[in-house]
């Protein structure tokens, strides 16, 4: 950056902070044209829009100082959050998580920024998923149709075709991915979770305002039994009940496990606790399954006997492996 362009930059930041311009205005006050004025406000400035003088918009900065502390630590906790679930590459998304940065009082902000710019530069590899959430975003709000093809977990069989009304977008706690939840006008006609990740080709079709979210619909009552985002569109509910060791109660009873309570304090310091979870369509708890595979030796489950028997065959399998490998090692050791 040059000298004189730092000056300006100083300057417009001033004037910004005081009272709101045009990038008319701006360009007026600082001797510039007004193409280089709006880039200060765009990109050097991160400026956010605050209203209009007839049809030109008008521009400031947000003072960090708006925010309280505890705000800012929310804002902060958001945008790491955001940070980690990033979808793929949509410059909207990047300027988005930019002005909330800017909001930020200092160390937080400076960490929030290189966070962005680190974003820019990781998720250039995903332009695909970055521009179907774009595509997903502006239907959801325009109560628009998608069409998309859909891969199957594992990228097995053909895409699927599908027809779908948007009713919610899902972050799941458990792996950060984005999830679209809507109804699917076209094979399956009934209330469906689409993982954005394998959602391809995706594209508007039809006119905006083509449908309307039922007003009984409630992502918390249809995603109450799910463990991610598998909730009321997968099979019946099941009740799980699982017992902790000592060494790993004291992390269950910190909290912060949906649907999960405590059935009994174990003489030994241990747990038995209950979970009710949604299933898929095999009636079977698979995103709680990696969770209580997490816990290793510090788990046992109880019930459901289906899920007891892939947890004790999985940890077989895995047995099995490292002692090929360990013969296999002792093979090459004796050799």
């Amino acid at each position: 950056m040059d000298y004189k362009k730092a000056l300006r930059l100083v300057e417009a930041r001033d004037l910004l902070a005081v009272r709101p311009y045009t990038a008319g205005e701006l360009a007026q006050v600082l001797g510039v044209h007004k193409r280089t004025a709006l880039r200060y406000l765009l990109e050097d400035l991160q400026a956010v829009e605050v209203g209009k003088v007839g049809r030109s918009p008008q521009y400031q900065l947000l003072q960090s100082y708006e925010l309280s502390p505890v705000e800012a630590l929310v804002t902060h906790s958001a945008l790491r959050m955001l940070y980690h679930h990033t979808p793929g590459y949509e410059p909207t998304y990047l300027s988005a998580l930019k002005k909330l940065a800017r909001r930020l009082p200092s160390p937080a902000q400076e960490l929030a920024l290189k966070s962005t710019e680190d974003l820019e530069r990781r998720t250039l590899q995903h332009r695909d998923e970055g521009q179907a959430m774009a595509v997903v975003a502006e239907a959801w709000f325009k109560r628009q149709r998608i069409e998309f093809d859909y891969l199957k977990p594992g990228g097995s069989g053909r895409p699927r075709k599908n027809v779908l009304e948007v009713y919610f977008l899902e972050v799941a706690r458990t792996n950060l991915g984005m999830y679209v939840i809507g109804l699917e006008r076209g094979y399956h006609q009934a209330l469906r979770t689409y993982k954005l990740s394998r959602m391809r080709r995706v594209r508007a079709v039809g006119e905006p305002g083509a449908y309307t979210i039922p007003p009984d619909f409630d992502p918390r009552h249809y995603l109450s039994n799910a463990w991610g985002v598998v909730g009321s569109s997968g099979g019946v509910p099941v009740e799980v009940r699982l017992r902790f060791r000592p060494e790993a109660a004291y992390r269950i009873l910190e909290g912060g496990y949906p649907n999960l309570r405590i059935a009994s304090r174990l003489p030994d310091g241990g747990l038995e606790v209950c979970i009710t979870v949604g299933t898929n369509n095999d009636n079977f708890p698979l995103e709680l399954l990696s969770w209580v595979q997490s816990w290793g030796p510090r788990v046992e489950v109880l019930e459901p006997a289906s899920l007891r028997q892939r947890w004790l065959l999985e940890a077989r399998q895995v047995l099995e492996e490292y002692a090929r490998g360990f013969e296999g090692m002792k093979g090459k050791v004796g050799s």
